[in-house]
């Protein structure tokens, strides 16, 4: 699936290394689980990426959040994931994410059992997720009108 066109814009304020990171991360998911689409936040603090097998948020069996020196990859509902030999930060009731500062460290396979493990937890809450013959989308879902991203203060 080719990404969003307005992505690219909407990353561009970010680090060139940032912006391979976030590619990087992108491919990983959309390779491992090529029936998900891609929503797309462009949020006040930071550009934000779901991958879910519908177009709604609750869906979203993982996400990327771009800040100024590291990306998040997370998971929406990783409190609920089995507990392996990464570690996911979160304190709050569902999201669990870990910080990435380059795709060597990133731990590609315990992370696509835990992919592969949220997909599955995603589609138990919701069995019409199961659909072999999907096509995905590349979607922007919003744009804040304000935006602090590197560099910049907040601007409207």
């Amino acid at each position: 699936m080719e990404p969003n066109p307005q992505l690219k814009e909407f990353i561009a304020p970010y680090d060139e290394e940032i912006q391979k990171l976030t590619f990087q991360l992108r491919d990983f998911i959309t390779n491992l689980v090529p029936q998900a689409n891609e929503l797309i936040w462009d949020n006040y603090n930071a550009v934000a990426i779901a991958y879910s097998k519908s177009e709604k948020l609750k869906d979203a069996f993982c996400h990327i959040a771009l800040y100024s020196r590291h990306v998040n990859f997370g998971f929406n509902r990783g409190a609920e994931l089995t507990k392996t030999s990464v570690t996911l930060n979160g304190k709050g009731k569902l999201i669990r994410h870990i910080s990435v500062k380059n795709f060597q460290s990133f731990p590609k396979p315990e992370m696509e059992k835990m992919i592969w493990e949220a997909v599955g937890i995603s589609e138990n809450r919701n069995s019409e997720l199961i659909n072999p013959n999907y096509t995905p989308k590349s979607i922007v879902m919003s744009v804040s009108e304000k935006k602090i991203r590197p560099g910049k203060k907040a601007s409207s």
